[in-house]
C-alpha cells in the first residue's frame, strides 16, 4: 500500500517528516476539521560509516517514531510517497483511547520504518530537513 508523505509545518513537530496513513477528508465528531492520521520520525537515524563497530551501526540506525493527528492546514505534502505493509490497521482513530494502544502502535511503525531504513531504501525520507 502507498502512502503519500508530507511535511508537518507547525507545533511541537514543525519540519518533521511523516506518512500520511488514513485521511479524514471531512472531519469525525472529536476533531470537526479535515485532517489526517499521521505517522513520522521524531528522532532520524545519526550518519553511519563503514568504520563503526557492528553494534554502533545498529544503535546509530535507530529511529524514534511518533503517531499524531494532524490537521490538514498544519501539513505540506510531497511528491514522495513511500511502500509500507501493515500500517494501515495499526494506527486508527481507536488507537489514541488509550496509552498503552498508542505505545504498541508506536512500537509496530518504528519497526516498519526501521526494516524500511535497512533496506536503503526512500533515503530522503529518513533525512532530517536542513533549514
Amino acid at each position: 500500500m502507498k502512502f503519500l508523505k508530507a511535511i508537518v509545518t507547525r507545533g511541537r513537530y514543525a519540519g518533521k517528516k511523516v506518512v500520511i496513513i488514513q485521511p479524514q477528508d471531512n472531519g469525525s465528531k472529536k476533531h470537526p476539521f479535515p485532517h489526517a492520521l499521521v505517522a513520522g520520525i521524531e528522532r532520524y537515524p545519526s550518519q553511519v560509516t563503514r568504520r563503526m563497530s557492528k553494534a554502533r551501526q545498529a544503535k546509530r540506525s535507530k529511529v524514534k517514531p511518533f503517531i499524531k493527528v494532524v490537521n490538514y492546514n498544519h501539513i505540506m505534502p510531497t511528491r514522495y510517497t513511500l511502500e509500507l505493509e501493515g500500517l494501515k490497521g495499526v494506527v486508527t482513530n481507536e488507537t489514541f483511547g488509550e496509552v498503552s494502544q498508542r505505545e504498541e502502535a508506536k512500537k509496530t511503525v518504528k519497526k516498519a520504518l526501521e526494516e524500511r531504513y535497512q533496506s536503503g531504501k526512500n533515503r530522503w525520507f529518513f533525512t532530517a530537513l536542513r533549514f
